[in-house]
């Protein structure tokens, strides 16, 4: 089989749970560049800088992988919504600085690994699709790593109004994966 076929015979057999759970994650790689190219438009630090061109080129290539099992008619029709959220969750923190960026990386890419874990472990358990899992996996690793690194650049917890903002973002992440299974 090449990789078209391969391709085709995915797209054909998925449960509708695994529609829906692939439309959030397209959803939410969407959402993904999106903070970070607002964290390019509006950061001042050099560092914050290579830190947001790094991890985009990497949700870049999550994009392309869930886009690779995913109809685009099963696609959200919320993206522009998702784009412009994800701009201003990168955007608005970076207008306060490196700590707030860090904090920000942190607590999305903490949820979103737990949302990739949920997901990887369904397939595991169901044994159905392991390209799926597979992909899910790296695009999980990866995720793990940006946390791991936002949290070690963050170098020490954040202030109440910081963790309030962190909560926010966690509560909308939520929220989002929600709505973009369904709409």
């Amino acid at each position: 089989m090449n990789s078209n076929e391969i391709n085709s015979n995915l797209r054909e057999s998925k449960p509708q749970w695994l529609i829906a759970d692939l439309r959030s994650d397209h959803a939410g790689e969407t959402g993904a560049i999106w903070i970070y190219q607002g964290i390019l438009l509006t950061a001042s630090e050099d560092a914050v800088k290579e830190f947001a061109k790094n991890h985009l080129t990497t949700e870049l290539s999550h994009l392309e992988k869930i886009e690779s099992f995913l109809d685009k008619k099963d696609r959200s029709v919320l993206i522009p919504l998702w784009k412009i959220l994800g701009f201003l969750t990168g955007a608005l923190p970076s207008i306060f600085g490196s700590r707030a960026v860090f904090a920000t990386i942190s607590a999305v890419e903490s949820f979103v690994v737990r949302h990739y874990q949920l997901q990887i472990h369904r397939l595991q358990n169901e044994n159905i699709h392991p390209v799926i899992c597979s992909a899910l996996q790296t695009c999980c690793n990866d995720e793990a790593k940006h946390e791991s690194e936002a949290t070690s650049l963050l170098l020490s917890q954040p202030g109440n109004l910081l963790c309030m903002w962190c909560r926010l973002v966690s509560a909308g992440s939520k929220i989002a994966v929600k709505l973009a299974r369904v709409i």
